[in-house]
């Protein structure tokens, strides 16, 4: 045990959504974390699974948040009001602050459908109306960190020695760990931070409670107050999973559909404003 690190982490929740219909009957979803515990999961908002064919989501309007596309298969094309366009494919990610506000989309590229992660970071009350930015996160410009048969690649935050360039507003860890049977990952965790695990493919067991996840599981780990760290071990199939943490903000949430603000009153005022400007909302 790292002398640096003495604390360490154990799952206390273990969550296990069902895969449902989502807005059509082609779109398949799984909330691996459901919105409207806000106090429990600050400052993540939700964190969906998608499977969808072109034509299911339609451009649409975000403020206030962060939105983290993960792809796991197919590809995607993403563009926005704001003249941004690009697209990323399996193993890639697209962190957008939406921030004062755009009007986006996200869609898959040519007839295959795509199956993805989409996570929602709130914005900390000082950032909510940040300028809109993009950032792309490809494969190849992702930073990896390898140990005894495991790969953790770093989307956001550092795992070890090995720092994401990816600029936050709020403090975010985002690993994935692909790992074969009994290789065991050591994560550090800042004091405070909110973490879970998502398990994508095989099983891991985590924490010092040695709790077991499956494919589609979600263990949400205790908090500290120091810094700690959290194990997880590859199960007899092998491992995909992610490590998710952020830092919590402790303010109030007031959140409609993809505008989520302080208050009501702010809620009110970036509809009406989207309402007036239509496809130059955020401009």
């Amino acid at each position: 045990m790292s002398t640096a690190f003495p604390d360490r982490r154990e799952v206390i929740r273990v969550d296990s959504p069902a895969i449902r219909q989502g807005m059509t009957a082609d779109h398949r979803a799984r909330p691996l974390v459901a919105p409207g515990d806000w106090a429990f999961t600050d400052p993540f908002l939700l964190l969906m699974e998608d499977w969808f064919p072109e034509g299911v989501f339609e451009p649409h309007p975000h403020r206030g948040i962060e939105t983290v596309t993960y792809v796991i298969e197919g590809d995607v094309d993403h563009y926005d009001n704001h003249g941004n366009s690009g697209a990323i494919g399996p193993g890639g990610a697209l962190w957008l602050t939406a921030g004062r506000g755009l009007v986006h989309n996200e869609r898959p590229a040519g007839d295959k459908p795509v199956h993805l992660l989409q996570l929602w970071v709130n914005l900390p009350r000082e950032s909510k109306l940040v300028p809109a930015r993009y950032q792309e996160i490809h494969p190849e410009q992702t930073p990896v960190r390898r140990s005894e048969g495991a790969e953790i690649r770093v989307f956001s935050g550092s795992s070890g020695d090995v720092v994401s360039g990816t600029q936050n507003y709020a403090k975010v860890i985002l690993v994935e760990v692909r790992a074969q049977q009994g290789a065991v990952v050591e994560q550090e965790l800042p004091a405070g931070l909110n973490a879970f695990v998502v398990v994508q493919e095989g099983s891991a067991v985590v924490g010092t409670g040695n709790t077991r996840l499956a494919a589609g599981q979600v263990g949400w780990l205790n908090r500290s107050d120091a810094a700690s760290t959290v194990s997880v071990e590859a199960g007899e199939e092998g491992m995909r999973a992610f490590l998710i943490g952020g830092m919590p903000l402790h303010e109030p949430v007031a959140a409609r559909g993809p505008f989520v603000m302080n208050t009501q009153e702010e809620l009110a005022a970036g509809f009406a404003e989207f309402r007036a400007k239509g496809e130059r909302f955020g401009l």
